[in-house]
């Protein structure tokens, strides 16, 4: 199989600096004012998963909202079905949640006809149950409504001025939908894999093989959204766009660029999108279709690769506007951000606009 071709996004194989992936995807607002560090504790980086729907009392699920600190979403999905006494495929859960962060999430168990386990055993220095009520469907991925995050920056050094500056343009034109460097996995493991996989030298187990896929399929949609970035067409509409409409899956095709797209864009109803690799045709057109198309011409093998294991086409959006966005400054070097994203976005793709991590 042939190595990861050269580019601004990638070059040579699969990094083993993660960092370093990042740092090579283009920013949108230059290049950010300011470091600070990130995660001095998980309590830094703080997540709390929106829901709409609630528990109703009854139903043979129990559906428990979780505090957990240092732990991922799937070890504790593991602790539910062991104490309860259920297969693994019995728990559900709405999103993946960073490990390294104090953050809340709903978890469903289903226990037909079966007695509630005494929850409070899972309590620790690590989990926490904070609610615990039945429900007549389990919870299924997707079905949160979004997070919310507050986040510490310490150690901050940068010009005030300019900080404020960025932070206004986030505020005002949003950033470029990432994925975030937690969807590749320690040292783009999940890359290397899906490579292994692509090549036929490597098998795994489906749950395995979704990850990996996920972390190439992500790559490639991060390829696009970097040329287009570069081409500071990223935030505007070419000819042939799929037009996304606001939190939403549905798209239309723009074929030509006119008045009321314009005000549709300016009023954030729709944005651009890229793709989700997979088998069937690109839909975008004309000037659109041949930035997506030369933007990965060289990464043939890794779109046959997710085309043979049954993947289709999807779209993405490719502009991404934090809710509700506030920052507070502590003192001279502390900074405090609060904002809410979509379900699937990254708030490392907000804190690359702003600051280098240290």
């Amino acid at each position: 199989m042939p190595e990861l071709p050269a580019s601004p996004v990638v070059a040579g194989t699969a990094p083993t600096d993660l960092r370093q992936l990042l740092d090579d995807l283009a920013r949108a607002h230059g290049a950010p004012p300011a470091d600070a560090r990130v995660r001095s504790t998980p309590e830094d980086f703080q997540v709390d998963e929106l829901m709409e729907v609630r528990p109703c009392g009854e139903g043979e699920h129990v559906w428990l909202r979780l505090r957990k600190r240092g732990i991922n979403t799937g070890a504790v999905a593991q602790q539910l079905a062991a104490l309860a006494g259920v297969k693994h495929v019995d728990v559900g859960f709405a999103g993946l949640k960073d490990r390294h962060a104090v953050t809340t999430q709903w978890f469903s168990v289903r226990l037909p006809g079966l007695a509630d386990p005494d929850w409070s055993a899972l309590n620790d220095e690590a989990l926490h149950v904070l609610e615990a009520r039945r429900h007549d469907r389990k919870l299924r991925r997707g079905a949160h409504s979004g997070n919310r995050f507050r986040l510490h920056l310490r150690e901050l050094r940068g010009e005030r001025t300019l900080i404020e500056e960025r932070l206004a343009r986030i505020a005002a034109q949003g950033v470029p939908n990432y994925f975030g460097e937690q969807r590749f996995g320690a040292s783009a493991s999940n890359l290397v894999a899906a490579r292994a996989l692509f090549e036929g030298t490597r098998r795994a187990r489906s749950s395995q093989r979704g990850l990996w896929l996920s972390a190439a399929r992500s790559l490639l949609f991060n390829v696009v959204l970097s040329q287009r970035v570069s081409a500071q067409t990223w935030n505007r509409p070419v000819a042939g766009d799929a037009m996304m409409l606001s939190g939403s899956h549905s798209y239309f095709i723009a074929e030509v660029i006119d008045e009321e797209l314009t005000r549709r864009i300016a009023a954030r109803d729709v944005v651009p999108s890229g793709p989700l690799w997979g088998r069937g045709e690109l839909p975008t057109r004309h000037e659109a279709h041949a930035l997506e198309s030369d933007a990965l011409v060289a990464y043939e093998t890794w779109l046959r690769g997710l085309e043979r294991f049954g993947l289709k086409q999807q779209r993405r959006a490719l502009v991404l506007f934090p809710g509700e966005f506030k920052w507070e400054f502590c003192g001279e070097d502390s900074l405090l951000l609060s904002f809410t994203l979509e379900p699937g976005a990254f708030a490392t793709a907000v804190l690359r606009e702003l600051v280098v991590s240290q």
